[in-house]
């Protein structure tokens, strides 16, 4: 599933983002979703998300539906 829509992410499910520092690289981050920031529907780079971690990013992966 892309994450690309809100609709499709929920807080509490396994995600995959990528942080701003590692957009170059494209390095991914795996978490599960504490907090939704983007407001907006749909966001062509992902929507953003607060991992319970802290950390915060765009999804590119959704990993598991909770």
């Amino acid at each position: 599933m892309s994450g690309t829509d809100r609709s499709n992410i929920k807080p509490g499910m396994k995600v995959a983002i990528v942080l701003k520092k590692d957009q170059r690289s494209g390095s991914l981050t795996e978490g599960i979703v504490q907090d939704i920031l983007t407001k907006s529907g749909t966001h062509p780079h992902g929507i953003k998300v607060r991992l319970t971690s802290g950390e915060i990013g765009r999804v590119k992966n959704i990993l598991s539906l909770q």
